[in-house]
């Protein structure tokens, strides 16, 4: 099949009429991204028939970005709108999200985020596979700055919602254990060419996965996350290392671990580890600085938690952060947030602004849904109205939001 839609182009009119049309709130089209390192753990919503819909060496659909004014960086095959975010209009077009945002400009995410970054500079995903990933780092500000790419902290939330299983490997490998020297890891590193299992993650700690919680990862710091269905806010690029070499029962190819290494640096094993944060990966207190368990939003309080439920469940981070927002059955709220912010749907049906919303089941690669939004900062700030429709089932929703959120810094 290839590129998931035909005819996405900028159109400025069509740009003013769906910001316009959704009262500063528009729907975005599912982005879906495969990986050859990969196996689909099958839980973000697609049709059972659609994880490979691409040509032989592509690999198989395991994430689902979402509000990503970025492409995917897949090498030469990647298809000219992967991984890019697409705006439907309400007259049909499908538009660039990254020209949307351009087009709007504080307009679209306010004065201060385009002040600041020229773009919304912030993604998340939903990943999604069988085995773990790989071990690898993704790079800091001024190592990404070699390849033309900035830097990419990340964190992890594991939605209950999106999670029938728990795959093969439910044991995340994070940073290393503190008494492992630079030598050691160099090692596992020199063992990359020669074939097999570098063994590196001996040199890690591993985490059982417990759903509703989640992690901070800066960059930086290695890191294997676990078989989970895991919501992931992270910086707006495709920039990461592989130092694994042996991965979904697989040999992981030697190229993923010079991805993004500058030409005159390819073989120079020094550069990876200069890579890695090395006080953050041998931190002795990783888990306390590091661990995330939501709790719930000063606005939640405050209104009692008897129509809706918001907690932050991403907040370490000055890059990004994220809520889980849960209305309860047949309950109408107006919920206000000082930034723009992207949202996803992972249950239940209603309204949200004048967008009907659902979340989705088995989605067709190429079709369209109703899960996925984003709002700009006017109607965030003036209140979003939202109704769950359903007198049984929570409407539940997962927002992210950019860098310096005020809310957050609030709480």
């Amino acid at each position: 099949m290839g590129e998931a839609y035909e005819g996405v182009a900028f159109d400025a009119i069509a740009a003013e009429r769906a910001l316009d049309a959704g009262r500063g709130i528009v729907r975005l089209a599912p982005a879906w991204v495969p990986r050859a390192f990969c196996t689909p753990g099958r839980r973000i919503r697609l049709h059972p028939d659609d994880y490979y819909p691409f040509e032989q060496g592509r690999g198989g659909i395991d994430e689902r970005w979402l509000a990503s004014a970025v492409r995917a960086d897949n090498g030469p095959l990647t298809g000219p709108h992967e991984g890019l975010s697409l705006v439907v209009d309400p007259a049909g077009a499908l538009l660039p999200f990254d020209e949307f945002v351009a087009h709007h400009r504080a307009a679209l995410i306010g004065e201060r985020l385009w002040a600041a970054y020229g773009r919304w500079p912030m993604y998340s995903k939903f990943f999604d596979n069988l085995e773990a990933l790989p071990f690898h780092v993704h790079h800091r500000d001024e190592h990404a700055a070699l390849v033309g790419k900035p830097g990419k902290p990340e964190a992890y939330y594991y939605s209950p919602h999106m999670n029938n299983h728990l795959g093969r490997q439910p044991i995340s490998f994070l940073g290393l254990q503190p008494e492992v020297a630079k030598e050691e890891v160099l090692e596992r590193l020199r063992r990359y060419s020669r074939g097999g299992d570098n063994r590196i993650t001996d040199l890690a700690r591993g985490y059982k996965t417990r759903l509703g919680t989640g992690w901070d990862i800066p960059a930086g710091v290695l890191h294997a996350p676990a078989s989970i269905c895991t919501y992931e806010p992270q910086a707006a690029c495709d920039v990461f290392c592989m130092c694994e070499s042996w991965s979904n029962n697989r040999e992981v190819p030697a190229d993923l671990l010079w991805k993004d290494v500058p030409p005159e640096r390819h073989g120079d094993l020094d550069f990876i580890i200069e890579l890695l944060d090395w006080e953050k990966n041998v931190d002795p207190e990783f888990v306390s600085h590091r661990f995330m368990t939501p709790y719930s939003t000063k606005g939640s309080l405050d209104d009692g938690e008897t129509a809706y439920v918001e907690r932050w469940v991403v907040y370490l981070s000055a890059h990004f952060s994220a809520t889980e927002l849960m209305v309860l059955p047949g309950q109408t709220v107006t919920i206000s947030d000082s930034d723009a912010y992207g949202l996803i749907v992972v249950q239940g049906t209603g309204v949200v602004g004048v967008h009907e919303v659902e979340a989705a089941t088995a989605i067709r690669y190429g079709q369209l849904s109703q899960d996925e939004l984003f709002v700009s900062e006017a109607a965030a700030v003036a209140g979003v109205r939202i109704t769950n429709r359903s007198s049984t089932s929570d409407l539940v929703m997962l927002k992210h939001f950019g860098p310096g959120n005020p809310s957050r810094a609030t709480l």
